[in-house]
Parts: C-alpha cells; structure tokens; sequence
C-alpha cells in the first residue's frame, strides 16, 4: 500500500509542469449523475468561505440552514464535481473508502491499538449541545414580538422543531402568507435563535465525560454542523470541548446535505468513511451516515427509537450499530 496518499490529497500526485497554472474553482456544482453510475455519492470538500460573514457587532450572520429542513443526500448519485486541467474530478463514497486504506505503518499501530482506527462524528444539534430547547425559545420570543399566540401542543412543538420555517409559518401556526412577510418573520427568527445560542456555555449532560474517555483513548473526533466556523470554534472553546475534535465540519465547508458533511468529516479526520461512527439523534441523520457506509449510534430523544427503524427500513439502510 503506498503511504504517500493521504486526505489533503486524494487524487495521485502528478508532475508539478502539469500543476502549474492549475485552480480548483471555489465553489464546486452540484451535478445529478447519469443514471449508469446512481450508485455513486460524491463530495468535494470546498475550502473556508470569505471573512465577510459576519456582522459589525460581531454576531455572524444567519444562515440559512438553522431552519430549514436538509437534503439527507448520497442518493440517486448526487454529488459535487470540479474541474481541472485534466477533467473532472468526482470523489464518491467507495473512492474514498479505496483511497484512505491505511498505509502499512499505521496497519501495525491499529494492529496494537484497533481503537485508534475508528473515527467519531458528532452532529452539533441535541448531541453536543440542545438546540431543541433554544428553537423553541426563539419561535416563542418571535410570537410574542408579533403579538401572536404560541402553542404548547406537543405535537405541534414536534413540527415546529423538525420542519422547515416556511411550512411552520404558512400550514403550522397559520400566521402569514405574504412572502415578503415570511421572510421577515424567518429573518427575525435566525436572530432570536443566535442571540439565544451565544448565551450557551454548557454541552449536553455526559458529553464531556465520554469524549474524556474517547481522547484518552485517542480516537480523533469530529463535529458537523451547518453553523459558521467562527462561533463554532467560540463555542467549543466555551464549553471547554475544542481540545477533543480534531475536525469541524461548518456552512463554510459548503456541503448542501448531511451526507456531505459525514463525509468531509471523514476525509478531514483522515479516515475512511466505513471506518467512522457517527451521533445523531435524528432518523434523517442516521439515514445520511448509512448511506456513506458509516456506522451509526442513535440517541433517543425527540423521536422515538421505533422511528429510526421505520424511517431507516423504508430507504432499504436497516441496520444500526
């Protein structure tokens, strides 16, 4: 196995007169691949965005993210594609498994230590921190701002938290109509859920003590999220978790569903993605981490632990570590 080929460069290496006036473009398209190579999920990790994220007084912008509902990707050959001087590059879950082997050396350091061959990815949302509380404040503070009344029917708090603000806004609660309106509303919305999150110092409760324990054992883990890089390093240090990640995967990575962002996750940790575990306390997520060959550990929460198993038996991805 030739130990030259590592995650910062998954295509093999060519002369460097080939190379020299060579750029990847920086925001990769989103193709549908033909239906001969379906099969295939395909991500390219993007480089950080620009600095012009963030607002004068310090608070970064929302994205558009917070309150949507994602794309699970890596089905029907969905993917990212990028140009260089020799064509395309496409980079698919079964490349990555073929190209992240481990080389010789770390095969005898794993042979002694097989927990270091693992890689942990933790998703942002109600696994390392509750969001699931701070949504709920957010859409409460927007009620009462626009005079409006909020509900506390559990099932409505359920589709307040895991649909798409549009719909919430139009079908759910019933409050508007007017698109110039519903993007104010959604606006406002982002800000109420930022200047509450920036307030949160503590992860989830037994968090800490278990990625102790991981570190300990030196397992590199990872974070997804589709916040931005700069509060999520804020964050981190905040809650005193930074030293434990070695990889975190934010909007700035560019990745448009959850699957990407397993698998940049993965590539940035160095490890194939049949090697990595991922936690997440959504079916959708448990759903996406399958589908790039991931293992997967599902926390109950939200949803019912019945849930994950309809939700994952109808894709045809039944089965949970």
């Amino acid at each position: 196995m030739d130990c030259s080929i590592r995650s910062s460069s998954l295509v093999p290496p060519r002369p460097a007169s080939r190379l020299g006036t060579s750029s990847v473009p920086a925001k990769p398209r989103l193709v549908r691949l033909k239906p001969l190579i379906a099969r295939s999920r395909l991500v390219f990790c993007r480089a950080a965005g620009s600095d012009d994220k963030y607002l004068g007084n310090g608070f970064p912008r929302v994205t558009s993210k917070v309150f949507v509902e994602e794309a699970i990707g890596a089905e029907y050959g969905e993917g990212f594609e990028t140009f260089r001087m020799d064509g395309p590059l496409k980079v698919d879950v079964d490349y990555l498994n073929d190209k992240l082997q481990e080389c010789f050396l770390q095969r005898v350091r794993h042979a002694m230590k097989p927990d270091e061959a693992f890689g942990l990815i933790f998703s942002w949302d109600n696994v390392v921190a509750d969001t699931r509380s701070l949504k709920l404040d957010a859409w409460r503070q927007l009620a009462s701002e626009e005079g409006k009344e909020f509900s506390s029917d559990r099932h409505i708090n359920k589709l307040i938290l895991h649909t798409a603000a549009d719909h919430v806004l139009r079908k759910v609660l019933c409050w508007e109509e007017e698109e110039s309106e519903l993007e104010r509303l959604k606006s406002r919305l982002s800000q109420l859920y930022y200047e509450n999150l920036i307030k949160l110092d503590a992860p989830v409760e037994g968090l800490k003590e278990w990625l102790d324990a991981v570190h300990t054992a030196g397992i590199p883990c990872a974070i997804v999220s589709c916040l931005d890089r700069r509060y999520m390093h804020e964050s981190l240090q905040k809650m005193g978790l930074k030293k434990y990640f070695q990889a975190i995967v934010t909007e700035e990575d560019g990745m448009e569903s959850i699957a990407h962002r397993f698998l940049s996750a993965a590539v940035k940790m160095d490890r194939k993605p049949s090697k990595c575990i991922v936690f997440e306390d959504d079916p959708r997520g448990i759903t996406a981490a399958h589908n790039c060959t991931m293992m997967a550990v599902a926390l109950i929460g939200a949803h019912p632990a019945y849930v994950c198993f309809i939700f994952l038996n109808s894709l045809i991805a039944f089965y949970i570590t």
